[in-house]
Parts: C-alpha cells; structure tokens; sequence
C-alpha cells in the first residue's frame, strides 16, 4: 500500500522494477574498459548474478516474517553503499565484492516489489500489473546503455556507479515517503504461514510458471554477458555505438510488454505464451542463420534479438505474476524460489557460454546466440506442452 498524500504503488512500481536494468544494462558499455583498467570485467558482472539469485531465498523468508517495507528500505541504503563501492574500487576483486553486494541488495527489492503486487492485487491482475510495471522498467532500460556508454566515453566507467548511487538514493527516499507495508497483518491466534522449498515447488503452478520465466531470461542474460565482446571485440562497434543495442531492444521490450497486456485480454495467458514462444525460437533461429551464413555481418544478429526481445517482454510478466498466483500466503518465498531459479540458470548458462569467447573469437557470435536458441527451443516445449496441463489456464483462456 501507499501513505496518504503519496504516489500510487501501480506508479512505484516500475521505478522499483527498474532498479535492475540501471545495475546491469548501464554496466555493460563499461565492462571493456574495466577489463583494460582492472584486468577482468565479466567476473563483476557474474557475481552481481550470482549474489542476486542466492540473496533471494533468504530475502523472500525474511520479507514474509518481518515485512516488505523494512526488507526493501534496508536493500535500497546497501544497493546505494555498494555502487558508491564499485566507483572506487582499486581491483577487481573489490569491484566483484560490491558488486556481489549490489546484487544482494538489488534481491531485496525486486523480492519485495514482486511479493507486494500479489499482495495489493488479485492473481488474474498480477500479469497486467506486472506488464505495466515492466514497460516502466523497459523505458529506464532503454535509456540506460545509452547513458552508461556516454559515460563510459566523456568521464570513465567509475562514474556509471556513482549514477547508480544517485539513483538508488532517489528511489530511497520516494519509498521512505511513499511506500507503506503491504504485507498483511496476522491476527494474533492466526498462526505465522510456514513453507519453504518443499511447500512452494509443491505447486504445479509454480513450477511452471518459474521455468518459463528463468528459460526466457537464460536466453537474454547470455546476450547481456557476452554482446559487448560480439559486438565491440569481434565486430569493432565503439561502445557508443554499442550502446544502442540493447537501448534498441528496451524498447522492442516496452513495446512487447504493453502488448502483453492487450494479448492477456483478447487470447488469454495460454495463446499468450504460445505467441511469445514463437517469437523466441523465431528470434534465436535469426541469429543462428547469420552465425552460419553470415558471419560477419551484424545484421542477422540485430534482428534475431529484436524478435527475441519481443518473446521475452510477453514471458516474464506472464511467468513473474504466474509463479507466485496460486501462493498469497507465501508470496515473498514464492517470489524468492522463482528469481533464484531465474538467476541460477542464467548464471549456469552465462558460465558455460563465457568459457568458449576466446581472445580471438574464433567462434564468432556462436557463443551469445546458442543459448539463446536452446531457450527458444525450451520455450516452445513449455507453451505447447507442459503449460496446457494447468486446468486454470484452459478455463481462462476461454473466458
């Protein structure tokens, strides 16, 4: 909920949302020239992940005990401490120690702005609320590579931290004065809900839902970790120019989430995630055929990720809000189990990709473009096979 005389949660939302692409998005300009200051770069990036996904099962724990606006007030002060950290570490290992405290702090909020729109919201709203909020997120994303990567090239790469400071201090404030606890208040008799990974996989909902949340995101995140070595070390883009790219794919996103929310009016959440999932496999066969057939060329590349870009902003409302429906009484460890889940295969997926980006690129864009065809395929199997299984979805589907 909100404090009177404050703005709207539907409003916070996506600022809260959009705490991540400024962690993650306008990094990615400035991970060449760490690796030429500091020696290493994706290292930092990694770990961001890493931290990220694991902080996220105690968070979820600790939200449901104690409360989202506590939880989330004290993952806003440590996400500001760490970017100010990252500005001015002296070596990779500090950069990749705040950073990994960056990524826990950043669990803290996405857990507790999750967990409070099935808190403010019924679960047949949570993907239209969920949509919105990530269209949000989809214009600070667009903006944020551009931004870094200006940067990046007028004052250095330290200084994309310190704008990830000033940004995680202004959203501080906007939630100490606007957000107000949406947790609901247990009568005394009532007994504390108890469940952990046992009581949330237990829900076939759940599990659906999550996989097909994590299987999208796998795909994107190997575009993140390894797109700048494509398309600056193997194709020669500056990073300014770089820097385009994934603002281009912002806005695909944005454009995919709103229509999202008109797809879940008109087809409802299964035909929904069918179309998303062609788009996918669509997007990832582009790129696959300019790996064989053009190697050299960014184009088929370009567009492939465009396509993908599309799929990817129709799953995650539909998989984020879907995850966590069927557990109101859970649902900041529902939210938890389902972001772990989302990071620990874009962690497994990043680490086995990264290992076969060489100094040469003797495999070309081969590494960044095979997972994303492989989550295509993954997506394609959960909307067309596993999904169905859910009864809830073929009622809604058809009203």
């Amino acid at each position: 909920m909100t404090r009177p005389g404050t703005i709207d949660f539907v409003w916070l939302l996506p600022l809260l949302l959009a705490a991540q692409p400024v962690a993650t998005d306008s990094y990615l300009p400035a991970l060449p020239e760490i690796a030429n200051d500091l020696g290493s770069a994706s290292t930092s990036l990694t770990m961001f992940v890493l931290a990220f996904g694991i902080a996220q099962i105690p968070i979820g724990l600790l939200a449901d005990r104690i409360g989202r606006r506590p939880v989330l007030l004290g993952g806003l002060s440590l996400y500001v401490l760490a970017a100010l950290g990252g500005a001015l570490a002296p070596n990779v290992e500090v950069l990749a120690g705040v950073r990994a405290l960056q990524g826990a702090a950043m669990a803290a909020i996405l857990v507790c702005a999750r967990a409070a729109v099935r808190d403010l919201f019924p679960a047949h709203e949570g993907p239209h609320v969920m949509a919105r909020g990530l269209t949000g997120l989809g214009v600070v994303a667009l903006v944020a590579p551009i931004l870094g990567a200006a940067i990046v090239q007028w004052v250095g790469w330290r200084w994309v931290l310190a704008m990830m400071a000033v940004y995680a201090s202004a959203l501080l404030a906007l939630c100490w004065h606007s957000f107000g606890e949406t947790r609901a208040v247990r009568e005394p008799a009532q007994p504390a809900p108890r469940g952990g990974l046992r009581e949330v996989f237990a829900s076939r909902s759940f599990r659906v839902w999550s996989s097909l949340a994590a299987a999208t995101y796998g795909g994107l995140f190997c575009f993140l970790l390894l797109s700048p070595m494509v398309y600056i070390g193997y194709l020669g883009f500056s990073p300014a120019l770089y820097g385009w790219i994934p603002a281009g794919g912002s806005a695909i996103y944005i454009c995919s989430t709103t229509l999202c929310r008109r797809l879940l009016r008109s087809h409802g959440p299964l035909r929904t995630v069918r179309i998303g999932a062609l788009l996918s496999i669509s997007g990832a066969t582009i790129q696959a055929l300019g790996c064989a057939l053009l190697p050299a060329s960014p184009w088929p590349l370009l567009l492939g990720h465009a396509v993908y870009c599309m799929g990817h902003g129709i799953h995650q409302p539909c998989g984020q809000a879907g995850a966590v429906g069927d557990l109101p009484q859970l649902a900041g460890r529902a939210v938890s189990w389902s972001g772990f889940a989302m990071m620990a295969v874009a962690f497994c997926t990043g680490q086995i990709a990264a290992r076969f980006v060489d100094a040469n690129y003797s495999h070309g864009a081969w590494p960044m473009v095979m997972p994303m065809l492989i989550a295509g395929a993954v997506l394609v199997l959960i909307a067309f096979a596993w999904l169905p299984t859910l009864q809830p979805v073929h009622k809604e589907a058809t009203t």
